[in-house]
């Protein structure tokens, strides 16, 4: 009767195998955020240069994720909440850029969004796969799982736009998956958000009932 009240511990990612995983993951973000910048630029895509930046944002997130691994509850949350934030920024402002684009007269250059857009899934992919095993987890280690995951799909939708804007030789299909990326980072940032919320709540509690305890 007893193991039916039982929790089993949610990860924290306090394990050296966690830690090398998110080491290369930063190093393959940092890597494709270099790569897909210039080719977002040079191609004239938003999409990419959609992309280009949230490798940038995970990169350093992920940085902050493995820097409060070893620390309290309370600044693992904060971590997470500010990582949801950020992630909310970023999807405000592709979508802004979005709509400014929408009024530019440029078509992009659909084979080097096709070409860069499948470099991009195959380390989103990769990270995917290290990261797959540490997939649930606090708000902190469940931000790195839901941004690596969301970036897969974005990728996949850079491919599908690099299609479309060859096929139509217009901006538009190019434009329609940058304003869904920025949906998709919207949610998972609403997603993270909440779970980051819900764990500061938790630490106040635990900080409260610690205060209660000790000796006047």
């Amino acid at each position: 009767m007893n193991g039916c009240c039982e929790h089993e511990p949610v990860f924290t990612g306090a394990s050296a195998a966690y830690r090398r995983a998110l080491w290369a993951v930063i190093a393959l973000n940092a890597a494709m955020f270099a790569v897909e910048i210039v080719a977002g630029l040079a191609a004239r895509s938003q999409a990419l240069q959609a992309d280009a930046l949230d490798f940038l944002g995970d990169t350093f997130t992920y940085g902050l994720s493995l820097y409060v691994i070893r620390h309290s509850l309370r600044w693992r949350a904060r971590a997470a909440l500010f990582k949801g934030l950020s992630l909310g920024a970023l999807g405000l402002w592709v979508l802004g850029s979005t709509i400014w684009q929408a009024f530019a007269d440029t078509v992009p250059e659909p084979l080097t969004m096709g070409v860069v857009g499948f470099l991009a899934l195959a380390a989103n992919l990769a990270s995917v796969l290290i990261l797959f095993r540490f997939r649930e987890g606090e708000a902190n280690v469940r931000s790195v799982w839901l941004c690596s995951r969301n970036d897969a799909i974005g990728n996949v939708a850079v491919m599908v736009a690099a299609s479309g804007v060859f096929a139509t030789a217009t901006a538009w299909p190019d434009l329609a998956v940058a304003a869904g990326m920025a949906s998709l980072f919207l949610w998972g940032a609403v997603r993270i958000i909440r779970q980051a919320v819900g764990e500061l709540a938790e630490s106040g509690s635990g900080d409260a009932r610690l205060t209660r305890r000790r000796p006047a």
